[in-house]
């Protein structure tokens, strides 16, 4: 009996870990919305996977796999984002991003700046917002979006324009805060 108990729970072991292995990318893209920094990213990550095996017991095969890991890493995300003090991460004004691009991608400068100051307005989003953008820029559809955060499709395609219209407005300031020409009185 103790034998097949404990073939039982190998058997479990691998299952979970073959599902980890094709959840990666999902774990990745979480933890880099939500981790300040290397080191938190990749505890953010162990994090989610713990909180996964915890939940294990519970997962119903019947439901996508990718919908119930997003919805446990984004709770662990929020929850992580939730602990982190405001002086770890402070909420910056759309008006008042830096222009540092994002570094070392070798693509075109212009995109590798477009893409830097999405990723600066996207770390400037609440958790919530952050997570429908993680799932958006994943290319889930609102049906699949509204699974995994539990709210309606409808509250999802309300909540996305209002994000997108932002991000909109954030880079409208950005560009018009470039094109402006730099005098003595506005750099002072």
């Amino acid at each position: 009996m103790r034998q097949k108990q404990h073939t039982g729970q190998a058997a479990e072991q691998a299952a979970f870990t073959a599902r980890l292995e094709q959840a990666l990318p999902i774990l990745r893209k979480v933890a880099a919305a939500y981790g300040l920094t290397t080191a938190d990213r990749h505890d953010l990550m162990q994090e989610i996977a713990l909180q996964l095996w915890k939940a294990w017991p519970r997962y119903d095969p019947a439901r996508a796999f990718s919908t119930w890991t997003y919805r446990i890493a984004l709770n662990v995300g929020i929850s992580h984002l939730r602990r982190s003090s405001g002086a770890r991460r402070p909420a910056v004004a759309l008006g008042e991003l830096p222009d540092d691009p994002v570094a070392g991608t070798g693509i075109d400068p212009v995109l590798e700046e477009q893409i830097g100051l999405l990723r600066r307005l996207i770390d400037g989003s609440n958790g919530a917002d952050r997570a429908l953008l993680v799932l958006h820029l994943d290319e889930r559809s609102h049906r699949e979006i509204a699974e995994v955060l539990g709210m309606s499709e409808t509250n999802v395609a309300t909540r996305l324009s209002r994000i997108r219209q932002r991000l909109r407005d954030g880079l409208a300031v950005h560009n018009h805060d470039r094109a402006a020409p730099r005098t003595k009185e506005t750099t002072q």
